[in-house]
């Protein structure tokens, strides 16, 4: 039985490719006889002939390969491309650097933990690059502190 007519006029009517429109295979005698388009919109309105739905890509490999990452895995040498500078550029790991450690002198300073002075002084320090990390800002500060007392 050659139903590549009624295929063809199926896939105008309904707006998709021939590979998308689906046959009753109970209904397979009276999709043949139809050959106009009227006939044919009736079978798609009888739900004869119907479009089947859009396939993507499935995203379940993505999905469990992005759950390794999140915890680290696939992160090796192998798996880089680029150079560290451009999976994080410096210019953005010294923002992340610097607003910790102005995050953490204002907390010292509100908390009265440091005067307006000491925090002065640390503020443009940490802007100089006097710090590699919060940890080595907060060491610092730690035996200004003691020296201090």
């Amino acid at each position: 039985m050659d139903l590549r007519v009624q295929r063809r006029l199926a896939a105008e009517l309904l707006g998709v490719g021939e590979s998308r429109v689906w046959f009753d295979p109970e209904q397979l005698d009276r999709i043949a006889d139809a050959m106009t388009r009227d006939d044919i919109r009736r079978l798609i309105h009888d739900g004869v002939i119907r479009a089947k739905p859009i396939h993507s890509n499935s995203r379940g490999r993505w999905r469990i390969r992005h759950e390794q990452r999140k915890k680290g895995r696939r992160r090796g040498h192998g798996k880089r491309k680029g150079k560290a500078g451009a999976r994080l550029p410096k210019k953005v790991a010294w923002m992340n650097r610097i607003r910790r450690m102005r995050e953490y002198l204002r907390w010292l300073r509100d908390h009265g933990v440091i005067d307006r002075r000491l925090y002065r002084r640390y503020y443009r320090l940490a802007k100089g690059g006097a710090f590699k990390s919060l940890r080595a800002l907060r060491m610092h500060l730690e035996q200004e502190l003691k020296e201090r007392r």
